[in-house]
């Protein structure tokens, strides 16, 4: 059977469309005809995909497969599982009530492939931007080891994890990006269409002005008569920037530098132990081995200096010794991190001991960004407080000596 994406209308002239297999698109008509829907549209899945690779949808940026809708998907699979249904029906299963339109496709091909004899693990391979390397080991270790409803179960738990913590972080920073914007156009507004009309009165008088006012007034000048210049020098400087973080060299220099700028390495540090300490207990409470799963937590760390650390570390299991010597040696993770780790190896308790590293840093985590943005509102607000003061005392000081001249 093949999978094919479908346009059509509805018995209610609503547009609908979505992803399913058939024997042949032909036999796909039929059977849409009988549900009610006239189709205006059938393309082969892999048709479709060039189809709408070649277009622009902004909409399918807004659609995209988020962590809580794999997370979603991969409980509901597992509770089939646990219930008795076979792998591909419970597939069916979930296919049927999937709204996503990209995971829907994922796993209508991923159950076909189950169908024709795969394992699922080497089918999930096939969609590597929705199922990373990580979901992909723990399930292929779930099938090897015959427990694969309860991994997934706690795969589904870590893909929660994940989400929460990002949706905190992501939560707690938006009011003060959204403040910081706001508080940029009302200073570009006013010193692009505010300021030049007020300042234009000192037009008329012949005295010398303050350099605080001429500095005013040249500012709004430039930002008035070569906006369009500074906009381009400063899309460059952003591309530029980009470009040399995207090389080799710049990513290590820029991860190492954000890795000691105060309050903020910090956080970074805090975020990457998390993701480090609860991803590594995952996959090694799913049956994968060490050097894999060091391998894939790698991976999610998404700083190049502690990607290093963690593939020193590697080397010293590898090499017969433990995980949290080179984890200390390397200075990067802090000393209760790796004075647990140690106690966890010694014990034989390693899994708990991350579980428990993670749960604490994911505490600090949004404490910490709660702090920082309880900072943040006020100091914009003095930010912004401070420059509208100084605008006006430029403007109202020549104003004020100008009154006393003349009287």
């Amino acid at each position: 059977m093949a999978v094919y994406a479908y346009k059509g209308v509805d018995a209610r002239g609503k547009t609908v469309k979505g992803v399913r297999d058939a024997d042949s698109a032909r036999n796909l008509r039929s059977a849409l005809r009988r549900d009610g829907v006239l189709v205006t549209e059938v393309l082969e899945q892999a048709e479709a995909a060039r189809k709408e690779a070649r277009n622009i949808d902004l909409g399918r940026l807004i659609r995209r497969v988020s962590v809580l809708d794999v997370a979603v998907a991969t409980r509901q699979l597992a509770v089939l599982l646990r219930s008795g249904v076979p792998l591909v029906e419970s597939l069916s299963a979930l296919i049927d009530q999937l709204e996503q339109p990209e995971l829907k496709t994922a796993f209508t091909d991923t159950r076909n492939q189950v169908n024709e004899g795969a394992n699922l693990a080497d089918a999930l391979k096939s969609h590597p931007k929705i199922f990373p390397a990580l979901y992909i080991n723990m399930v292929a270790s779930g099938e090897a080891s015959g427990t694969l409803e309860e991994v997934l179960a706690r795969l589904a738990e870590f893909l929660d994890d994940q989400a929460r913590l990002q949706s905190k972080v992501r939560g707690a920073l938006a009011y003060p990006v959204v403040m910081a914007v706001v508080v940029t156009v009302i200073l570009l507004l006013m010193m692009t269409v505010v300021v030049p009309k007020v300042t234009a009165i000192f037009d008329d008088f012949n005295t010398a002005l303050p350099w605080y006012t001429n500095v005013l007034i040249w500012s709004s000048d430039v930002l008035g008569a070569y906006w369009w210049l500074l906009a381009i020098l400063g899309a460059g400087a952003w591309y530029g920037f980009h470009y040399w973080r995207a090389t080799p060299e710049g990513r290590k220099k820029w991860d190492l530098l954000v890795l000691e700028v105060p309050v903020i390495g910090k956080l970074l540090t805090m975020v990457a132990v998390s993701r480090f300490s609860r991803t590594l207990s995952t996959l090694l409470a799913s049956g994968v081995p060490v050097l894999s799963a060091m391998d894939i937590t790698k991976n999610v760390l998404g700083n190049t200096e502690l990607m290093r650390v963690v593939d020193e570390a590697k080397e010293s299991v590898r090499e017969g010794e433990g995980i949290a010597k080179p984890l200390k040696e390397a200075g990067r993770f802090p000393p209760i991190v790796t004075h647990m780790i140690a106690v966890g190896e010694r014990s034989g308790q390693l899994e708990e001991m991350l579980e428990h590293v993670a749960d604490a840093y994911d505490q600090q985590v949004e404490a910490q960004v709660n702090a920082m943005t309880s900072l943040l509102e006020p100091l914009l607000i003095v930010v912004m407080g401070g420059v509208v003061a100084s605008i006006a005392f430029s403007i109202l000081m020549p104003l004020m000596q100008l009154n006393d001249m003349i009287q």
